[in-house]
């Protein structure tokens, strides 16, 4: 298909209504999704309940396989399919939906960088801890990776994963980092963030933006994961306000509006909604 007649189909898209059997998808919760993919797919839900669109969470052993870019979670709205959250909220604004139409130029721009801020720290530091720590590799993410797939297909899916996400790790400079330096790097991305919200209920002012949705979507993630040790969430319980923050979107837009609170979808079994 031309760009021309890509665009075109693009437009009309946009201009069908929000379908009320629109989709999520991601990877099996209980036995199999990552940290990572876990935030990710959160902060999209998050979005999405923010703007008051409904959406189906739909679990599969191969949603990386499906999607289009090969990351998690992916849309399937009509007869158009997106991933990932950044072309999810254009795809989102096209259809007449934005949370940050409200702000102005400067405050945009500020939302941006926090938003790159939370993807190069953050997601990539739940990347290093899942690929490149040796005890969290063997005990949590081989074994859960690979888990819809029968031996020995399980290891090398794993080892084909661990191998593409190394190499990542070293064109970024964060191979030869060391689990100390990576939690101190998440403490520094915290600290940015908690000294942002100070005492307002959402990053600018009373109004949450896409940013809300991404940082509660990670955060939210880390709080209620249980991993091999519990550094990595100590690190964000350092800041009250940010626990604050996830308590407070969890009980506004998760809270009584679906079965599954988002405390249930984990990189290992939950440890327990923050309300609790």
């Amino acid at each position: 298909m031309s760009l021309v007649a890509e665009a075109f189909v693009t437009q009309l898209a946009a201009a069908e209504p929000w379908p009320e059997n629109a989709a999520l998808y991601q990877q099996l919760k209980e036995e199999q999704i990552l940290l990572s993919d876990n935030a990710s797919s959160l902060a999209v839900q998050a979005f999405l309940q923010m703007c008051n669109l409904p959406i189906q969470v739909v679990c599969r052993a191969n949603a990386e396989y499906m999607s289009p870019s090969g990351k998690v979670p992916f849309i399937h709205v009509g007869n158009q399919v997106v991933s990932e959250l950044g072309p999810i909220v254009q795809f989102v604004k096209a259809k007449g939906h934005s949370l940050s139409d409200g702000l102005d130029e400067v405050q945009k721009a500020e939302m941006k960088a926090y938003m790159e801020l939370v993807n190069n720290m953050l997601l990539t530091a739940e990347l290093y801890l899942q690929w490149c720590d040796d005890v969290t590799v063997e005990e949590i993410t081989h074994p859960r990776y690979g888990s819809p797939y029968p031996w020995p297909l399980n290891r090398i899916l794993s080892y084909q994963k661990q191998w593409e996400v190394r190499r990542k790790m070293k064109a970024i400079g964060w191979a030869g980092k060391t689990l100390e330096q990576v939690l101190e790097d998440v403490d520094q991305c915290c600290q940015a963030l908690s000294q942002r919200l100070g005492t307002q209920p959402y990053f600018f002012n009373k109004q949450p933006t896409e940013l809300d949705a991404l940082v509660f979507g990670h955060l939210f993630t880390i709080l209620t994961t249980q991993l091999t040790t519990d550094e990595l969430s100590e690190k964000v319980k350092n800041y009250s306000n940010l626990t604050a923050f996830c308590r407070r979107i969890e009980q506004q837009y998760f809270e009584g509006h679906d079965k599954d609170s988002p405390a249930t979808v984990a990189a290992r079994p939950a440890k327990r909604s923050l309300l609790r």
